[in-house]
């Protein structure tokens, strides 16, 4: 592997490792375990958790899975099938966050006549990035085992 292909791969998975870490960390607060309650209950993958727990139980899961998800990151540059996991992980908290464009109401807004994302989906617009690198951590770690 190049220097170009290792430094893609570091920076690619710290970026996401401090980027799942700091915000699953702060899902425990109850201010983010609120301010996410906008996204999360009308998606029709996830709106169901508040039917079986309290907003900071959910909140707390959610962040569980993200810390988890950030270890197994971490883990992967020693052993590659914890990457795997780590990345497939990442790649599904990504693809779920980037549903909440099409399930949360008020993700466009009008501006001079252009449509274009409201404050909430610019801050969801991110998640399509992430996603990206997800699934290139996906096939890195896919390739270690062919």
């Amino acid at each position: 592997m190049n220097i170009v292909n290792n430094l893609a791969l570091i920076i690619t998975s710290f970026g996401l490792v401090i980027v799942l870490l700091w915000i699953g960390i702060f899902k425990f607060t109850p201010t983010e375990a609120e301010s996410i309650v906008e996204l999360v209950k009308p998606s029709p993958l996830m709106g169901w958790m508040y039917k079986l727990f309290s907003v900071q139980t959910t909140s707390n899961i959610i962040g569980t899975s993200e810390i988890l998800t950030a270890l197994f990151l971490v883990i992967g540059f020693f052993f590659p099938k914890a990457g795997l996991v780590g990345s497939i992980m990442s790649a599904l908290i990504f693809f779920t966050t980037c549903t909440f464009m099409f399930s949360t109401g008020g993700f466009l807004s009008k501006i001079d006549g252009i449509w274009v994302p409201s404050e909430l989906g610019s801050f969801l617009i991110k998640d399509l990035t992430a996603l990206g690198a997800s699934l290139f951590l996906v096939s890195h770690y896919l390739s270690k085992f062919e």
